[in-house]
């Protein structure tokens, strides 16, 4: 099952980030160049890194050029990010590029890397609830709450988890196809965002 394979690389991505638990710790992907395994494993990197990034830029107390400069970072990582789902979604494609639809079958709301990305999310979700279920100094009642909303987290994903095998077993059937729209993100592009091409 897909999803398995993208849990197990998640849970080994946030392990290996939290070894040195520093935003700009260079990647060490264990997976050849050109594989899934790869781009699941940048894939989760990204969004680990971006994670703690986000927390940073929310410190109450940052300097304002500081702040601006981790919001740059953190567009250029959602760039990045976007770019990697593609590359699965492309993976994808390829994969299932011999098989013939139904007449009957349908598209699905979300692509595989989409679900993916949501699955990836879910991991660090997970992780950082789970730390707040064992956080010393707090009270019983926040590491209850915290508790409770783990569960629900786990739940979500064993449920995404199912989805997203069901999906790729629809389309290798026929009973689904693909259908890929590139993310066109405007805010990056300085021949699309008019702030920077009215600056020129």
């Amino acid at each position: 099952m897909i999803s398995t394979l993208c849990n197990k690389i998640f849970e080994a991505v946030i392990n290996d980030y939290h070894q040195f638990n520093h935003i700009d710790h260079p990647i060490n992907n264990p997976y050849p160049v050109n594989t899934l395994e790869h781009l699941l494993y940048l894939k989760c990197w990204i969004d680990t890194a971006q994670w703690h990034m986000e927390d940073v830029v929310r410190n109450p107390d940052i300097h304002p050029v500081e702040g601006l400069q981790w919001k740059r970072t953190i567009d250029k990582s959602n760039q990045e990010r976007t770019d990697v789902v593609e590359f699965i979604d492309s993976y994808f494609l390829q994969e299932f590029a011999s098989v013939l639809p139904k007449a009957t079958a349908k598209i699905n709301s979300e692509s595989p890397a989409w679900v993916i990305d949501r699955l990836s999310i879910l991991a660090l979700k997970v992780f950082h609830m789970k730390e707040e279920t064992e956080r010393t100094g707090v009270s019983t009642e926040h590491t209850a709450a915290c508790q409770l909303k783990l569960n629900i987290l786990l739940q979500q994903r064993q449920d995404l988890s199912g989805s997203l095998d069901e999906l790729l077993e629809d389309i290798k059937n026929g009973d689904k196809y693909m259908k890929v729209y590139k993310q066109m993100k405007m805010y990056n592009d300085p021949s699309l965002n008019p702030i920077l091409y009215n600056t020129k």
